[in-house]
C-alpha cells in the first residue's frame, strides 16, 4: 500500500546486519531508511540478521512500527523504540467538547492516517477493533502508538477504539502514555468493564507519572447493553459520551438495519435518555453507505431530532454533511436570539420572569437557547459579541 511498507526479518547465528531495500524512493531517502532499521535493531540488541523492506514511501515512524513488530514476533524484549511526540500533540480536551463527527480510520492503515486532520472532524479515531484484520492487530499497536507521538491531528480529538476483552486493555499500554485524548469502548454491555478499563488506565497514568484526563466513549452494540445504558454512563466521571453502533445492534435483535431506522428506535432513545440523564453527549452510529449524500443528510436530521449530538464516520466527505445537519436552522436560531435578549435584558433590569411578548419563558427553554447559540457560535454562524450588539440594537 501507498505511504507503508511490508517487513521481513530472519535472525542469523552470525554474518552481521544484512538490509535489502526495496523502495521507490531509494535514490532520495535509501541511504536514511537502512541506517533508520539499523539503529532499530541495534536498539533491540539484535547483532546478526537479514532485513528486507519493501517500501512504498514510509514515513520513518510506518516503518519503525513495522520492523519492531518483526522483531518481536522473534525476540522477547520489554524495549519499546519510541518517537518523541509533536509538541502540537500535547493537547489536552474538555468533557463536554463539541464532537458532532468522528472519523474512523483502520489502525493498520498509515496512508488513511496522514492527513485525517487536514479534513477537520471533531475526532480521528485510530481503529484497533473492527477494522484490523485478527492477524494483523499486534502490529496495529506500534502504528497507532507512533502514529499519536508522529502525526499531526490539526486539534482534532485523538481517539483510540479498543478490543474487547483483555486484548483491549493491553492495547492501553500502547496509547495512554501518549496523549491520546479519548478511548472508545466497544460491545460494552456493563458497567464493569468501563470500570476495568478505567482502573487500568489509572494504574498505567500512575506508573507514568501522567496527570492528563483520558476520556471514555463506551458504545453499545447489543440489547443487554442497550438495557443497561444509563449504568454504563454512570459508571466513571471520565465517561464523555456514548455511541450506540447499530450494525451489531441489529444483528443482535434479528432484524435488518434501514435507513428511516424505525427498527432501532426504542434502543437509540433509550440511549439518548440515558446520555441526557446522565450528562453526557449520546453519539449516533455511522452512515454506512458513503454515496448517499443526501440519505446521509436526511439520518443526520432525524438523528438530531432525536437528541444525538453527534455521529460517526467512515468517509472524510461524511464530515461537511454530518456538521450541516447538526446546524442550527434559521428560525431555531433566530428564535433563541430573541429568548436570551430577553433574558439578558431581564437580567439586567432585575426582572425575576422573562416575557418575550405575551409568552412567559422558563428556566428549561432558556437552557435549550443557550445550547442553540453555543451551536451556532461553533459553527460561525454568529460573532462572540452579537449579544451584546443586538442589546444596542434593540435599545
Amino acid at each position: 500500500m501507498r505511504s507503508d511498507c511490508f517487513v521481513t526479518l530472519e535472525l542469523k547465528s552470525s554474518g552481521g546486519i544484512v538490509i535489502n531495500l526495496k523502495s521507490k524512493v531509494e535514490a532520495l531517502f535509501g541511504k536514511d531508511i537502512k541506517k533508520q532499521a539499523s539503529e532499530i535493531l541495534a536498539f533491540f540488541d539484535i547483532e546478526n540478521a537479514e532485513l528486507t523492506i519493501e517500501d512504498t514511501g514510509a514515513l520513518p515512524f510506518v516503518i519503525a512500527a513495522r520492523i519492531e513488530a518483526a522483531v518481536k514476533k522473534l525476540v522477547n524484549t520489554d524495549k519499546s523504540f519510541l518517537f518523541d511526540i509533536l509538541p502540537e500533540n500535547k493537547y489536552a480536551t474538555e468533557k463536554d467538547r463539541f464532537r458532532f463527527t468522528r472519523l474512523y480510520l483502520p489502525g493498520n492503515t498509515p496512508k488513511l492516517m496522514l492527513n485525517a486532520g487536514i479534513h477537520k472532524p471533531d475526532g480521528i479515531i485510530l481503529d484497533l477493533e473492527d477494522a484490523v484484520a485478527p492477524d494483523k492487530k499486534d502490529e496495529a499497536r506500534f502504528l497507532v502508538r507512533n502514529a499519536l507521538c508522529q502525526i499531526n491531528f490539526y486539534g482534532a480529538e485523538r481517539m483510540v477504539r479498543i478490543n474487547q476483552g483483555n486484548r483491549g486493555l493491553e492495547d492501553l499500554e500502547y496509547v495512554i502514555p501518549f496523549y491520546v485524548n479519548m478511548i472508545l469502548i466497544p460491545k460494552v454491555e456493563s458497567a464493569e468493564r468501563i470500570m476495568e478499563v478505567d482502573k487500568k488506565v489509572n494504574e498505567i497514568k500512575s506508573r507514568y507519572g501522567l496527570d492528563y484526563t483520558v476520556w471514555y466513549m463506551p458504545i453499545l452494540e447489543s440489547a443487554l447493553g442497550v438495557e443497561k445504558a444509563f449504568e454504563i454512563a454512570t459508571a466513571s466521571p471520565n465517561v464523555a459520551a456514548m455511541a450506540i453502533g447499530l450494525e451489531d445492534y441489529t444483528a443482535d435483535i434479528g432484524v435488518q438495519r434501514t435507513n428511516e431506522g424505525t427498527e432501532s428506535l426504542y434502543a437509540r432513545m433509550r440511549m439518548v435518555n440515558a446520555c441526557k440523564a446522565a450528562g453526557i453527549q449520546p453519539i449516533d452510529s455511522v452512515f454506512s453507505d458513503v454515496a448517499d449524500m443526501e440519505g446521509l443528510l436526511q439520518n443526520v436530521i432525524r438523528s438530531k431530532a432525536l437528541g444525538f449530538e453527534g455521529m460517526g464516520c467512515i468517509h472524510p466527505r461524511q464530515i461537511a454533511v454530518i456538521k450541516e445537519g447538526f446546524k442550527p436552522a434559521e428560525q431555531e436560531l433566530e428564535k433563541a436570539k430573541k429568548i436570551m435578549v430577553a433574558f439578558e435584558k431581564a437580567k439586567q433590569e432585575g426582572k425575576g420572569v422573562i416575557s418575550l411578548g405575551t409568552k412567559m419563558i422558563d428556566p428549561p427553554v432558556v437552557k435549550r437557547a443557550e445550547k442553540t447559540i453555543a451551536l451556532a457560535l461553533q459553527f460561525g454562524m454568529l460573532k462572540p459579541d452579537w449579544l451584546e450588539k443586538e442589546i444596542n440594537t434593540n435599545n
